[in-house]
């Protein structure tokens, strides 16, 4: 577990959080409300999807509309990641956590079965005291042997 975390809170400018992660070299971080909080994470994919900008999806023209393949509800987060300028306007809700006592074998199991690269560590109020990655967990395994 790396400790202590590097934040940004929703209103941060995306270009300081995104400085921020090119500098520490770090693919993800946690984004804190005003109290502390983990309400949400930013990552390299939600900045990818910025960069690359808004794909519509497959469609197909039948009479004359236009009959999109894919569910048109996700547009909005699209649409929001595409033109945002702060953590908040691009960030995923919600993230992957776990507690400080969570063994190892467990937090490598939920790193797994949620197919996700971090886990926040937090503590009883939901403040981000950690992060544990699937390298972290690699290298405690081969210390181990």
């Amino acid at each position: 577990m790396t400790s202590p975390v590097l934040s940004v809170g929703v209103d941060t400018p995306l270009q300081e959080a995104v400085k921020l992660m090119s500098e520490h070299h770090i693919g993800g971080m946690p984004v804190l409300d005003q109290a502390g909080s983990l309400v949400g994470e930013l990552t390299e994919q939600d900045l990818m999807v910025r960069e690359s900008g808004f794909d519509a999806g497959p469609y197909v023209m039948l009479l004359d509309a236009v009959i999109y393949l894919r569910n048109p509800l996700q547009w909005d987060r699209q649409v929001h990641q595409v033109l945002g300028s702060t953590v908040g306007e691009v960030m995923r809700k919600g993230s992957h956590t776990c507690s400080a006592d969570l063994p190892l074998p467990a937090a490598a199991r939920q790193l797994h079965e949620s197919a996700t690269q971090r886990l926040f560590v937090v503590d009883g109020d939901g403040r981000p005291v950690g992060v544990l990655t699937r390298g972290d967990v690699v290298r405690a395994l081969a210390s181990e042997s």
